[in-house]
């Protein structure tokens, strides 16, 4: 989306009457990007489902309080990741890690609608065992190739911080993927 038609979105949500409408194209125009940011984050298609719809209700309830200084996705990205680790948190309270549990990547090939194979199923499973923050970094610089100054923006922290976050995770993916240096 180019500025002049981010400006047009962004006054049209301002405006109450016209607010509803334009926020339906909102969801139109950002569903996709955002599903899949969510998909690298909680892994299914199911769960990457609810959190997006999360997502947008969070953001339509926030919508008040949104004040035109980022870009609307910038602030929509940082809701959806807020979501996506929240998910994560209380999938990890809820679920009480067993010796009998799936691992990541048969559950990720049980799941009818993921279409990689058993290398991509066992580096997700490697990127969800990162910490949520090393995952983040990674998901976003790997994945969607995210410049550190925006990434700093949308997680509110330095550019080193991100840099030393990414280096890390892919040195732990390499290590448990048993790749060498």
């Amino acid at each position: 989306m180019d500025k002049l038609e981010e400006q047009r979105l962004t006054s049209l949500l301002a405006d109450p009457q016209t607010q509803r409408k334009a926020f339906e194209m909102v969801v139109r125009q950002y569903s996709e990007q955002l599903y899949w940011q969510i998909r690298r984050i909680v892994l299914t298609h199911e769960d990457a489902d609810d959190v997006l719809q999360n997502t947008f209700i969070k953001a339509w309830g926030c919508l008040d309080n949104f004040r035109y200084e980022s870009k609307l996705y910038t602030w929509l990205y940082r809701i959806a990741i807020n979501e996506s680790l929240d998910f994560i948190r209380k999938q990890k309270a809820a679920v009480a890690v067993d010796n009998d549990c799936l691992t990541v990547a048969n559950q990720l090939m049980a799941d009818e609608y993921f279409d990689g194979d058993k290398a991509e199923a066992k580096l997700q499973e490697a990127i969800s065992m990162l910490p949520d923050v090393q995952r983040l970094v990674f998901c976003m610089r790997y994945y969607d190739e995210v410049k550190y100054s925006e990434m700093s923006k949308i997680l509110k922290t330095t550019e080193g911080s991100l840099k030393a976050s990414y280096h890390i995770a892919v040195k732990k993916i390499s290590e448990y993927l048993g790749l060498k240096d």
